[in-house]
């Protein structure tokens, strides 16, 4: 025990890290509890003979621990009181549409409501679907995947990544791991390979085609 707390503690940076890719999670303090969970989780399953770093088998414990409790907050959440705002506006917009034959403005239908318009923006805002992680980028021939930091995969995605990844083959294993736990670009991962970023691209997007289907069924 006394063991795994100097590794907690010699690894606190590692944590901190990981707490840092949820700035916008209001509890740090739960989040760095499931990060040392996640860190007692790795010292008990770390096998040294497969020649993967402590601190790369270890982030990919903390994180995932991480993305569990954001995950059951954020099933909680949706209040009721928004669900019944939401339902409340999109019945004042067909109704404004016919009076005024168009589609109303927020203060419009602030003004119908008497509801404040940033209570309104809010309550539509909590029902925009997040972009697809694989749209295209403008006019590029880039997919969004490829350009953003790789901590914006969604996370149902991330969370499949992380029970993938010991069934994976080399290089595939190594990319995803750099790319997804360690917030490595694709041009970083071909380097520290000694492969193209097309060729990285090309395996990144085979790994997450095949994990995406297997969260549709």
């Amino acid at each position: 025990m006394e063991e795994l707390t100097e590794l907690i503690l010699e690894n606190e940076k590692l944590i901190y890290k990981a707490v840092n890719r949820f700035p916008y999670y209001r509890d740090k303090e739960d989040l760095y509890q499931a990060g040392c969970k996640g860190m007692q989780d790795a010292y008990r399953t770390y096998d040294p003979n497969k020649g993967a770093k402590f601190t790369s088998h270890a982030y990919r414990y903390i994180l995932g621990e991480m993305i569990n409790v954001v995950n059951k907050d954020k099933c909680v959440k949706v209040s009721r009181e928004v669900t019944r705002l939401n339902n409340q506006i999109e019945k004042a917009k067909s109704m404004l549409a016919q009076k005024l034959m168009r589609e109303p403005t927020i203060t419009e239908l602030s003004n119908y409501l008497e509801v404040p318009e940033y209570y309104l923006i809010e309550a539509m805002n909590s029902n925009v679907t997040a972009q697809s992680i694989d749209s295209m980028v403008g006019d590029t021939n880039m997919m969004l995947h490829e350009v953003i930091s790789s901590k914006e995969i969604d996370v149902d995605t991330l969370l499949y990544l992380k029970t993938e990844l010991e069934s994976l083959n080399e290089p595939e294993r190594t990319i995803m791991i750099q790319r997804y736990y360690e917030d490595m670009t694709q041009t970083e991962v071909a380097n520290s390979l000694g492969l193209s970023q097309v060729d990285v691209s090309r395996r990144e997007k085979k790994v997450l085609t095949k994990i995406r289907g297997q969260l549709t069924f």
